[in-house]
């Protein structure tokens, strides 16, 4: 069974850092998942069966965890004692936050014109900046530079969320 105390990296047996291998990632997952399955506990004693079903659920969350950019973040900034989650913790730069509203409304825009076009290139482009974004997440993390990386994760997590709302709007215009 799996050792609760143990934080996501080190379950994985991982090192605690922004970059991870993908494949790694995926290799510790299904290792793990085999041995803690609860199928492969189905004749144990209840305690055994219920220990498990945690342990499966446990190995589920981290690597829920690990396999996202924004929670991996997170969660690595959380184990450095810094929580960008908290209800107070919410200001974004106004240049930013503008810049962002001007892309819904083109892409509102687009989405009422069916131009799935000029929607699949502003998806595009909010992705490539998520992209440069993680990269200024996982130099300030590598440099222990917390609240810069707090900042970014947090326009991350706005910039991924864009593209999810974005891309669904690209989606009900080819849909139609």
């Amino acid at each position: 069974m799996i050792d609760f105390s143990r934080n996501h990296f080190e379950l994985f047996g991982l090192p605690a850092r922004f970059r991870v291998d993908p494949g790694a990632l995926e290799r510790a997952y299904r290792d793990l998942q085999s041995d803690v399955h609860p199928d492969r506990h189905a004749a144990g004693s209840d305690a055994e069966k219920r220990l498990a079903l945690q342990a499966s659920a446990r190995v589920n969350e981290a690597y829920r965890a690990l396999q996202d950019p924004v929670a991996r973040a997170e969660y690595l900034l959380h184990l450095r004692g810094v929580d960008v989650r908290t209800e107070t913790d919410n200001a974004l730069p106004v240049a930013f936050l503008t810049e962002q509203l001007e892309r819904r409304e083109d892409a509102e825009e687009a989405a009422d014109a069916q131009d799935e076009p000029r929607l699949a290139a502003l998806v595009e482009a909010v992705r490539a900046d998520a992209a440069r974004l993680q990269t200024e997440v996982e130099a300030a993390l590598d440099a222990g530079d917390l609240e810069r990386g707090r900042r970014r994760v947090r326009e991350l997590r706005f910039l991924t969320k864009l593209v999810e709302d974005l891309d669904d709007m690209r989606v009900a215009v080819l849909d139609r």
